[in-house]
């Protein structure tokens, strides 16, 4: 992937998302479309991003029982998306049948630990050890269940990668340099996590909320 950065594309309204992409196309690699785009425009939001020409990567974060998680992957499979996430903490069995599920060309990766969460938080939910604990757990569960990588934070991915070695790994909380952290926690620069072993760099506002998107996202490419 000749640029690995997508625009994190949760503008409510459709065809300003469309604007969007059609002025920044020329320096990313492709669009990620969240639950909150999904829900307020479906199928049809999706071709109409698609017409760009650039890869869809659906941030469904699909989590249920296994038949049903196969069942939201199949509907979604017309869509051609070059990735969708599903909740690793959903199993090993609903992992595997989204593999199965999923079309040929389709990434199917895992999203380990959100990175607006931290160490405060895990106790709150339940889970024991560190957030970097819970990652590498949860990454070698997705390994095992044959998907195709995992979603973490630049905190973790160098650590993830040197385990697995041949995974896809997304990582969304990024921020270039001086940019606000919003309600992010875990976060890196997209240079720093590109070094480190990510795939795909997720980066929604500061690239569709700067004054200049266009020179916003032309400068995170330069770094890159």
């Amino acid at each position: 992937m000749s640029n690995p950065v997508f625009l994190a594309l949760d503008l409510p309204r459709l065809e300003a998302g469309k604007a969007l992409v059609d002025k920044v196309k020329s320096h990313i690699g492709g669009v990620k479309l969240g639950m909150e785009f999904f829900y307020a425009h479906g199928h049809h939001g999706v071709h109409e991003i698609a017409h760009s020409g650039l890869p869809v990567f659906l941030d469904l974060k699909l989590h249920d029982i296994p038949n049903t998680v196969a069942g939201a992957m199949q509907a979604v499979h017309v869509l051609e998306p070059a990735i969708v996430t599903v909740h690793a903490s959903g199993g090993r069995a609903m992992m595997e049948d989204a593999k199965a599920a999923a079309g040929e060309n389709t990434k199917v990766v895992a999203v380990t630990m959100l990175t607006s969460l931290d160490e405060r938080d895990l106790p709150r939910i339940g889970v024991s050890g560190s957030p970097h604990d819970q990652v590498m757990r949860l990454a070698e569960l997705a390994e095992n269940a044959g998907l195709d990588g995992i979603v973490c934070s630049g905190r973790e991915v160098r650590a993830v990668h040197k385990q697995w070695s041949k995974g896809f790994f997304v990582v969304p909380g990024l921020r270039p340099s001086g940019s606000a952290v919003g309600d992010q926690k875990r976060v890196v620069t997209p240079r720093q996590a590109r070094d480190d072993g990510a795939s795909v760099l997720v980066i929604g506002r500061p690239i569709s909320r700067a004054d200049d998107p266009v020179q916003a996202a032309r400068d995170i490419e330069a770094t890159l």
